[in-house]
């Protein structure tokens, strides 16, 4: 473009030319912006677009900034032009388009939908009321007799209950095992003999009646028989989470939950002669709950496992309870005319309907299922023990054990109430334990509360309220009347 053909901006009136003052040839602007039209440029004012270009959308223009510089030395313009191409312009198809159309498809390939009502609490297989019998343990070589009930469950993994594993190992006096465990916690109670227990923990020696817990092994455990006392060998009951471990598709962290635990069969037994003449110890029950201090707020064995050392008195009935955990319940002691009743309903006396008899056999483990009624009874002259095991470390983290005692929901029915959940604890047969029914957090250190809540407080004077209402942050915690119906 040479300077004869420079035409000044058309938003500038004309003006005639005046003559030339010097030899010196005119010089344009060094810079300004054209907007191109179809392939020839047209130029337009420097001032800022006009506002109807402005309101047009930025995908739909098509723009180029167009740049002169002229060198002094020869004259000449240099272009450099960057254009911006409109969004509607059809682009060929990519291989990442390709690629984001393939996973998307495979990815809806499982997706399903369901109707709420017919799949909110879909058919499962039912836990069933099976035994692992005592004489499993009491001949043979040594080795691991494994509970395995997952074709009964539907469950691909070898499993006792959907979370544990619980199995008998048998070994001949003077042998030894190894046995071991993707799992967070391990639970060894000594059904019968003598003998010691090493792992990267350390090693320990038990005898009949000790029980002993581990959190996280790398390794395997191996364990000895010194002394078998009778069957020509000793026996360990070992219980284990690793299939929830498999459920969940992760494999325990290195990080230990608790630390390695021992209880001696003395310790056990002198904490329930000391509870069995507390006068405020039920007549017909009782037994102690083995904790660990890394466990204070659930109480429980480990973080995932719970166990009971309970006593059932000669010619008792401990009447029916329920909770939503597995029980894995190992006869510890047991004579003829020693059963549990087990169903899925009461009566309005408290009497299990159309109850399965399970009857106890010294050395044997019996599941009950989740959910269901459940009582003990002692026929015989002598007392019977049980250990059960369950899951419900984890239940009880998770506030979702709801342990029930019969007498307690009878005396609610009668009242003209059913509950849906354990408002107070009431499981003061097994261990006491403070209401948490009408209590508040702890006030942080400037004594305000730290969230909104509403909790239940029950309370037996007629005529009080029955909900204790907290407001927001900072505000007191008083009880207010019901309102009128």
């Amino acid at each position: 473009m040479s300077h004869d053909s420079w035409i000044p901006p058309p938003s500038h009136p004309p003006r005639t030319a005046a003559p030339p003052t010097s030899t010196r040839p005119h010089r344009p602007s060094r810079s300004c912006t054209h907007t191109l039209a179809h392939e020839r440029p047209q130029f337009h004012s420097p001032f800022p677009r006009p506002s109807v270009e402005r309101t047009r959308p930025r995908d739909e223009r098509t723009r180029a900034s167009v740049s002169h510089a002229f060198s002094r030395a020869t004259n000449k313009m240099a272009t450099e032009a960057l254009v911006t191409v409109p969004s509607d312009v059809a682009k060929p198809e990519t291989a990442s388009k390709r690629d984001d159309d393939a996973t998307e498809k495979k990815w809806r390939e499982t997706a399903e939908i369901f109707e709420y009502g017919s799949a909110a609490n879909p058919d499962m297989r039912p836990i069933p009321v099976l035994v692992h019998p005592a004489d499993l343990h009491e001949c043979g070589e040594t080795r691991v007799i494994p509970f395995d009930i997952n074709d009964f469950l539907d469950i691909t993994e070898s499993c006792t209950s959907p979370n544990l594993m619980a199995s008998f190992v048998r070994i001949v006096k003077g042998e030894s095992i190894e046995t071991s465990a993707k799992a967070t916690s391990q639970a060894f109670y000594v059904i019968r003999g003598s003998g010691e227990s090493e792992s990267e923990h350390g090693k320990i020696s038990w005898s009949t009646g000790d029980m002993f817990v581990l959190p996280v092994t790398k390794g395997g455990v191996t364990h000895a028989c010194i002394d078998a006392e009778a069957k020509g060998g000793a026996a360990l009951y070992w219980v284990h989470d690793e299939p929830l471990m498999r459920y969940l598709g992760v494999s325990p962290a290195d990080e230990k939950k608790f630390e390695p635990t021992l209880y001696r069969r003395e310790q056990m037994l002198e904490r329930v002669e000391e509870i069995k003449h507390d006068s405020g110890a039920s007549n017909n029950r009782c037994g102690v709950l083995l904790g660990n201090s890394a466990c204070s707020q659930t109480k429980t064995l480990t973080h995932v496992l719970w166990s009971l050392l309970n006593s059932i008195p000669a010619k008792t009935v401990q009447r029916p309870h329920r909770h939503n955990s597995v029980a894995l319940d190992l006869a510890v002691a047991a004579k003829p005319g020693v059963y549990t009743l087990m169903g899925k309903e009461i009566d309005s006396q408290g009497f299990i309907i159309d109850p399965i008899r399970c009857d106890w056999i010294e050395g044997g483990v019996f599941v009950t299922p989740p959910g269901w009624w459940h009582s003990h009874h002692n026929e015989s002259d002598d007392v019977a023990w049980v250990l059960p095991m369950q899951d419900a470390g984890l239940y009880t983290h998770q506030r979702t054990l709801d342990i029930r005692f019969v007498d307690d929901e009878l005396e609610l029915h009668a009242a003209g109430r059913i509950r849906g959940s354990a408002f107070a604890v009431t499981n003061k047969q097994y261990i006491e334990l403070a209401e948490f029914g009408g209590s508040v957090p702890a006030p942080k250190s400037d004594n305000t509360i730290k969230r909104v809540l509403s909790v239940e407080c029950m309370t037996s004077q007629p005529g009080e309220s029955k909900r204790a209402k907290a407001t927001q942050v900072g505000a007191s915690i008083c009880s207010q009347p019901e309102p009128e119906a």
